[in-house]
């Protein structure tokens, strides 16, 4: 009833060709389409999420056009107030000019001044007078403007450096998923690893099976998803991540894979995500790191090797060379055959109990204890 089964594994470096809803670093296999003019005003008006979610190429356009864009518009009105005021040097100065802008004599060094202005640079070749009271209006607002930009920008790349999905990143997976005997019971196992020496603070793992079904309706439901209850030796919540855990499965008539055996596994179409949820110790920020399994990433009669060991010095060390590397273990073809072969034991279990009780004459007493008596028996006669 047990044996060794090959294990269906895909060899190092070929990627399925297979389409997945998430990819094994946790992205989203997803496009959203025919979506109304009208629902792309929502991200408009949600404009903090929409530049803190964009590429980092998005974000250093906008923070060059930011600036850029404010210093040139700035300097066009501070050549239109020069040239209003018959500032630039093309024009003809009466005698008694009253400048409002010092040194400012083109759009070149109108734009110098705007640069100066919202930088707080200042060298002191171009300065207002104060005699034009616009003057004083707009610089003011432009240092306001440049305050209000210098805080979004410095906020949206904070927040993008800052992203609980970067800590994902330091959290991994093993590269394939197991199936074997675990405590008397056939598990899916699956490892799972904190890179880091700080924990993950009420951390969480659960998982989803996504397949396509038909119900009997008959209408198909694509990527229908099934819940898959994970835990480890000490429960499923709140765990102390220090070091590299092995998530199980237990494969049982409420499992969705309770039908799955060692010959169909690999012609099964449907994906098994991995969710680990919790909060970082030094940051304090929620974070969600994922993976996904398809068939052909399950191996069936394999379990994973020890990467846990004691040095000389009393240290744990955690070799992760081993970390996604799995052994050939003995394990029964499908759950039915294991199951039949746990009730043929327990019948013949119990059938030899009560064969030893069959041969038992009575019942024993242990209160009971055979006294010997020596005295002679005195009989009277009647």
């Amino acid at each position: 009833m047990f044996q060794l089964l090959p294990g269906h594994i895909q060899p190092t470096g070929h990627r399925t060709r297979k389409s997945r809803l998430v990819t094994k670093d946790g992205h989203c296999n997803i496009e959203f389409g025919n979506i109304e003019y009208s629902n792309h005003f929502a991200f408009v008006v949600d404009f903090w999420t929409t530049f803190v979610e964009i590429r980092w190429r998005f974000v250093l356009l906008l923070f060059v056009a930011a600036f850029t864009g404010s210093w040139f518009v700035f300097s066009l009105l501070w050549y239109w107030i020069a040239k209003s005021n018959g500032d630039l040097t093309v024009q003809n100065q009466t005698e008694g000019h009253v400048r409002c802008i010092d040194n400012v004599n083109g759009l070149t060094t109108a734009f110098l001044y705007s640069l100066e202005t919202q930088t707080t640079i200042g060298y002191g070749g171009r300065a207002l007078t104060g005699h034009c009271a616009g003057t004083v209006a707009l610089i003011i607002f432009q240092s306001l403007v440049g305050v209000f930009i210098n805080c979004f920008m410095c906020g949206i790349i904070l927040a993008k450096i800052s992203l609980p999905k970067k800590r994902a990143k330091t959290v991994t997976f093993s590269n394939t998923a197991v199936i074997c005997l675990k405590k008397g019971s056939l598990c899916l196992l699956i490892r799972v690893a904190n890179l880091r020496k700080t924990l993950l603070i009420g951390s969480q793992i659960y998982g989803k099976l996504l397949k396509t079904t038909t119900t009997p309706d008959g209408e198909t439901i694509i990527l229908d998803q099934v819940d898959v209850d994970f835990t480890v030796d000490a429960g499923k919540d709140n765990l102390f991540f220090v070091c590299p855990l092995t998530l199980y499965h237990v494969i049982n008539r409420s499992s969705p894979l309770y039908e799955l055996t060692a010959d169909t596994l690999p012609l099964q179409d449907f994906e098994l995500v991995v969710f680990l949820d919790g909060t970082a110790e030094s940051t304090s920020s929620s974070c969600q790191v994922r993976t996904s399994y398809i068939p052909q990433e399950i191996q069936w009669g394999y379990s994973f090797l020890p990467i846990i060991s004691r040095t000389k010095t009393g240290k744990y060390r955690v070799d992760f060379s081993n970390f996604s590397k799995s052994v050939q273990v003995t394990t029964p073809h499908c759950v039915h055959c294991f199951e039949t072969d746990v009730d043929q034991r327990n019948h013949n279990s119990y059938n030899k109990e009560n064969h030893n009780n069959h041969l038992k004459l009575g019942i024993d007493n242990l209160g009971f204890q055979v006294i010997d008596i020596h005295d002679p028996v005195d009989v009277t006669k009647m």
